[in-house]
């Protein structure tokens, strides 16, 4: 049994939309690890609060983190202290026992009106979380947990992938195959993010897949407030730092692994 945290950068837009892309990442871990992986946050949630002040029941929301926005800005943390901060907690990602995949979906892209943005990016996300586990054993199944903002329309995603699901076949162009989803259980399960430090964790791979898929894949300029604290070769290293969890199998086209559609 495997536990599945999900977040996302950017809107779901489409054909009005305030962001390029969309990110949907998913952050999934044996039943078994669960205990120990959140043993080994709240540890470095108290280093934080040692370290430099960060209370620990504040939620890590990475964007407003990196921006200086409220509630972050009292703080008074130096361009240095906010970098560190972020390296060291993606050093704490790459000790948890877990996998990570992330889905681009690139609304440049899309040439079809009735695109449905989360929709896609939902069941990309699934079909690599289920063809990685069902490597390990066919038997296993997932649950998802997901902020509360999106859980209804991620509910009907699941529930007609689950009934009916076709594939695009990588052999065949515009042909695809039919294959549901089988490991999954119950409906997607709501809890705020303030709650859950695997969802954060999720907010923040996210957030870095954007700022990575922004120059990867667009050529795009970012904020001046990233760009005050961070460069394309510090988005890298971070990436760097966790690729041990990254799915990398879930895309062959991306050294990260990251799905990026449509292309």
């Amino acid at each position: 049994m495997y536990i599945t945290y999900f977040d996302e950068t950017g809107d779901d837009g489409f054909p009005e939309y305030s962001s390029e892309l969309f990110i949907l990442t998913s952050l999934y871990m044996h039943y078994q690890s669960w205990q120990s992986n959140y043993k080994k946050i709240a540890d470095f949630r108290r280093w934080l609060k040692k370290e430099y002040n960060f209370p620990i029941k504040l939620e890590f929301h990475t964007k407003k983190f990196l921006t200086d926005k409220n509630p972050y800005r009292q703080f008074n943390w130096t361009k240095d202290q906010i970098t560190n901060i972020l390296f060291e907690l993606f050093k704490l990602i790459s000790l948890l026992d877990l996998k990570v995949v992330n889905v681009c979906i690139n609304k440049r892209n899309i040439n079809n009106l009735d695109y449905d943005v989360l929709d896609k990016a939902l069941t990309y996300n699934i079909q690599r979380i289920e063809n990685d586990l069902n490597k390990k054993d066919s038997a296993n199944k997932f649950l998802i947990i997901t902020d509360e903002g999106r859980v209804g329309k991620m509910r009907r995603v699941t529930r007609r992938i689950q009934r009916i699901n076709f594939i695009p076949s990588q052999i065949y162009p515009r042909t695809a195959y039919r294959k549901e989803i089988e490991g999954l259980i119950e409906d997607p399960l709501p809890k705020s993010s303030d709650e859950s430090y695997f969802i954060q964790l999720a907010d923040a791979i996210s957030y870095i897949i954007f700022l990575y898929a922004l120059k990867n894949y667009n050529n795009s300029k970012w904020a001046n407030r990233i760009l005050n604290k961070l460069r394309f070769s510090d988005v890298i290293k971070l990436l760097d730092i966790i690729t041990d969890k990254l799915n990398i199998k879930a895309s062959k086209k991306d050294p990260y692994g990251v799905v990026h559609y449509p292309t």
